[in-house]
């Protein structure tokens, strides 16, 4: 398999950590996009991904697969049992609920913020920008963490006892706001206590340590 993605990337984070969990890393072949120079936004990208984002994951046929839930989806199938996606129609609903909202209350409105309120990837991308919605979007954002903060501090994980795909759309999106410099909440303890519980995984502690802002 091939994946297309930048190494430090946030959405792209969320394969690798999964690529990790599953033990698949070495079954990958890795191609760099250059996020800033705006590779992805190419034809010949386009081609591969018509939605112009990364990460994209080529199979061995030809087929590509877009989006992280998508290619989450499927490496978790891939190789043994699923372990982030859920196994019963229950784990499976809720963990796909929450994912969807660490991506739209957190993940994708840090984004906006970056795209549209901070330089982004510069004005050779960023052909439009409207900052009022990148501020609004920043708001949201810490509205999420709010909100996951009071979730997580009723169970271990974000979809409940198990970590799962909802824990690793999290982990990308505060992998994205540290890059923005957009911390947690001081009064967010039960956020603050799960985030340094899930840095201890060597699939996340790896992945951190490649994204980190100073880099």
């Amino acid at each position: 398999m091939t994946i297309y993605d930048w190494p430090t990337g946030p959405y792209p984070a969320r394969v690798r950590i999964a690529l990790a969990e599953k033990n698949l890393r070495s079954h990958v072949r890795f191609v760099t996009v250059d996020l800033w120079k705006g590779e992805h936004k190419t034809a010949d990208f386009r081609a591969k991904n018509y939605s112009g984002t990364l990460p994209v994951l080529e199979l061995d046929d030809g087929t590509f697969i877009a989006e992280c839930t998508a290619i989450t989806e499927y490496l978790d199938t891939l190789a043994g049992p699923p372990v982030l996606t859920g196994r019963t129609p229950r784990e499976k609903g809720v963990i796909h609920m929450m994912s969807k909202r660490a991506e739209i209350e957190l993940l994708d409105a840090v984004s906006v913020y970056f795209h549209h309120a901070t330089p982004g990837l510069g004005p050779a991308v960023e052909i439009y920008q409207n900052p009022e919605w990148g501020l609004r979007q920043r708001d949201k954002a810490i509205r999420g963490m709010h909100y996951f903060d009071a979730v997580l501090g009723k169970q271990p994980f974000a979809a409940g006892e198990a970590f799962s795909m909802a824990d690793i759309t999290i982990i990308g999106g505060l992998i994205f706001a540290a890059l923005v410099d957009l911390p947690i909440p001081a009064e967010c303890t039960a956020l603050q206590a799960w985030y340094a519980r899930m840095q201890a995984r060597p699939s996340v502690r790896d992945q951190l340590a490649m994204t980190s802002p100073a880099r």
